[in-house]
């Protein structure tokens, strides 16, 4: 059976500043965001990869025909409605507007900065799948070396983690991607698929534009003045030989049902 890579993006307002104490306003926020999903745009028309798009609703409200034009060839899913605030009763909300946005039913969460949610309110708020976990160690965010490295059921609902390494769980999402070398990311990201069968990668639009000057350190920020973009170009060229590009959705089937 030929693997399979998952790519997905978190479309949202560009809120880090404010982790580091830099003030940003949210139409600012908003801006920046819409000018990384434009850079990206291209990549993800007509014969590129499908992917999945997880939106903040807040962000599908002030830009709905951008959400429109991507549910006509990807899969919507949601991260919740605000990427800096956030109350239990979002998880159905954020669901039930990106639909009415995108019209198509909105499958899939994932939770901003990978917060742990009781799976029992995403269940009751109407998702078939979570992908809100990283089985990794990220200094100052979480330690989660315990966690199923593969996609796995919790309380019946099916996970689908980031992707890390088969050894030592190294991280395969969007600070390994700006920061390997890229012959190093390749190969990482080639032994995980032989390992697992498939790859889940995350990034977000915003890093694809110019946003140095927002008090962020440099690692996050590496290569957003270009190269990154053609980095993620040529990371879908050399995959594309190796695996097909599906939607988490249709990840999730696939790997519980076949």
């Amino acid at each position: 059976m030929r693997p399979y890579v998952q790519l997905s993006f978190d479309v949202e307002e560009f809120d880090m500043p404010l982790e580091y104490g830099y003030p940003i306003d949210s139409g600012r926020q908003l801006a920046l965001g819409r000018e990384g999903l434009e850079r990206i745009l291209p990549l993800l028309g007509q014969g590129g990869p499908r992917a999945t798009l997880f939106t903040t609703a807040h962000f599908a409200d002030t830009f709905p025909d951008d959400i429109r034009w991507l549910a006509r060839r990807h899969e919507i899913a949601s991260h919740t409605y605000y990427h800096s605030r956030y109350e239990t009763a979002h998880l159905a909300s954020s669901r039930r507007r990106l639909e009415e946005i995108a019209g198509v039913p909105v499958k899939g969460l994932r939770m901003p900065r990978m917060r742990q949610v009781p799976m029992s309110d995403i269940s009751e708020a109407g998702y078939a799948y979570d992908a809100s976990v990283h089985p990794t160690w990220l200094p100052g965010r979480y330690n989660n070396l315990h966690m199923p490295r593969t996609l796995y059921r919790l309380e019946g609902l099916p996970r689908v983690p980031a992707s890390v390494s088969p050894w030592f769980r190294l991280p395969l999402f969007w600070l390994a991607f700006k920061n390997y070398p890229y012959r190093w990311y390749l190969h990482l990201c080639r032994r995980t698929l032989e390992a697992d069968g498939y790859l889940s990668l995350y990034y977000h639009p915003w890093e694809f534009t110019d946003v140095r000057g927002y008090g962020l350190p440099g690692y996050t920020v590496r290569g957003c003045e270009g190269w990154l973009l053609e980095r993620l170009y040529r990371l879908v060229d050399d995959l594309q030989g190796e695996a097909e590009f599906v939607s988490m959705d249709d990840l999730v089937v696939r790997r519980t049902m076949g």
